[in-house]
């Protein structure tokens, strides 16, 4: 065998041999946990949750950090740069893809800069309608949209939010159209749909299901794939007429890529079972989303997915980034 094999070799054993130990010795500080928008939301809810659990299992503190700006990307970059020891970690979301669609030369890349630890929570939108719509169902959606081209409208959070996403990605896959008008902010959208000065709006559960309890607008689907089991009775949009859509507005912890395989398992581990337990569980079904927890490579596979999907559909909507 010559010199270079050994040494080669000896390298591989080497790390092989350390990776107990990396694994042993992480955290050996306080982890920071960013999350890049404000206080308050399921988002920064779901990111305490779960440092405050990982406080009291690694035994160092786990800080939720508001890094706000640029929408979502001013948080994000700060992790994409950050050293990759595990010690600063992302609170991401499903907005974190869209970012990849919109801004293909921004500061970073989120399929390319992160490494995935976990898929946390499902938190499905919806889709939401005036009272006075003579629709209650996706496909009375759809026949009242045709009907009308045009002259249906939908509000969103803003252009390129992953609300307006939703949205337009309904009207390619239903071949309908409406007239987009955003907001600076799903309430405020929300305070027009109540109003009736907008047909309809898709937009987070958590947003929209406590108007829909209280008799202020009404639900017609979720936009996940299945059923989501905070309103088990509401149908999906694919089971109801447009076959195959699925937006899902999840919740994820990536680390800065190149974060030793070690580190993001015993990370990986530690947060799934702390999702797993019956009262995490129960407080994330409260905020209107669901548990997960997935192995890294199963989270990777989402957000492939995710990106492609809306690479795809910014080009074929020419949607541009306010």
């Amino acid at each position: 065998m010559s010199s270079t094999s050994s040494a080669s070799l000896f390298a591989a054993f080497l790390s092989l041999a350390a990776s107990p130990v990396l694994a042993q010795s992480y955290p050996s500080k306080p982890i920071r946990l960013i999350v890049a928008f404000s206080p308050g939301g399921s988002l920064d809810t779901t990111a305490r949750l779960i440092a405050q659990k990982l406080t009291e299992s690694t035994g160092q503190p786990v800080v939720v950090d508001n890094r706000v700006g640029a929408g979502g990307i001013t948080g994000s970059d700060l992790v994409a740069k950050a050293a990759p020891d595990g010690h600063t970690l992302l609170m991401a979301s499903a907005s974190s893809p869209v970012h990849v669609a919109l801004y293909p030369n921004g500061p970073h890349n989120f399929g390319r800069d992160f490494a995935p630890v976990t898929l946390a929570a499902s938190n499905a939108f919806v889709l939401a309608a005036h009272l006075g719509v003579p629709a209650s169902s996706v496909k009375e959606v759809i026949a009242l949209a045709r009907a009308k081209p045009g002259r249906l409208n939908y509000g969103s959070s803003g252009t390129g939010g992953l609300p307006h996403l939703a949205s337009e990605l309904f009207k390619s896959m239903a071949n309908v159209e409406m007239a987009h008008i955003p907001y600076k902010g799903g309430s405020q959208a929300l305070i027009d749909l109540i109003g009736g000065r907008l047909d309809f709006m898709f937009n987070s559960m958590p947003l929209l299901l406590p108007q829909v309890k209280a008799g202020k607008i009404k639900m017609i689907a979720v936009t996940s794939a299945r059923r989501a089991d905070a309103v088990p009775d509401v149908p999906t949009i694919a089971e109801s007429g447009v076959p195959g859509y699925d937006v899902n507005g999840w919740y994820g912890v990536v680390a800065p890529a190149r974060t030793p395989a070690p580190i993001i398992g015993k990370l990986n581990s530690e947060i799934v079972r702390i999702l797993r337990t019956p009262e995490v569980r129960q407080q994330l079904k409260n905020e209107g989303g669901e548990a997960v927890g997935t192995s890294p490579e199963q989270f990777a596979a989402v957000i492939r997915a995710d990106i492609d999907k809306w690479v795809r559909l910014v080009r074929t909507a020419d949607i541009k980034a306010e």
